[in-house]
């Protein structure tokens, strides 16, 4: 079996250490530059997602038919639930109550189980807006 060269040794131990050294005395700085308008969409975008008018997710309909009855529905489902936001949209000729924006099938229908206890024609969908 061979023996490592005193002298190879030494250089691969310098080597190694000057590496270490080098790697450690990294030193960077970040500067963000951000338009001052972002905090404000930032915002904005949060209402817009509050109010149901943002989401691209599930939402659960409980109600199509006249305006009435829709703003009656809007109220019977405002005084039964509000852990889902509820809107009412207009597609012809139906006006259309939708609850809840949410991110995933199961999510719906989680709350579907809970709406279904008031709203028994309630159904889940996903409306392209």
């Amino acid at each position: 079996m061979r023996s490592i060269h005193p002298f190879k040794l030494l250089i691969v131990s310098i080597l190694i250490v000057f590496s270490a050294e080098i790697s450690f005395a990294q030193q960077a700085t970040v500067t963000v530059n951000q338009d001052s308008k972002i905090p404000e969409l930032l915002t904005l975008k949060k209402k817009l997602e509050k109010e149901n008018k943002l989401g691209s997710g599930w939402t659960i309909q409980i109600y199509s038919g006249e305006l009435n009855r829709a703003n009656s529905a809007i109220s019977r489902y405002r005084g039964s639930f509000d852990a889902w936001p509820v809107a009412l949209e207009y597609e012809t000729p139906n006006y259309k109550v939708w609850a809840g924006d949410f991110a995933s099938r199961i999510e719906a229908d989680r709350a579907l189980l809970e709406i279904k206890k008031k709203f028994s024609e309630a159904f889940i969908l996903k409306p392209s807006r």
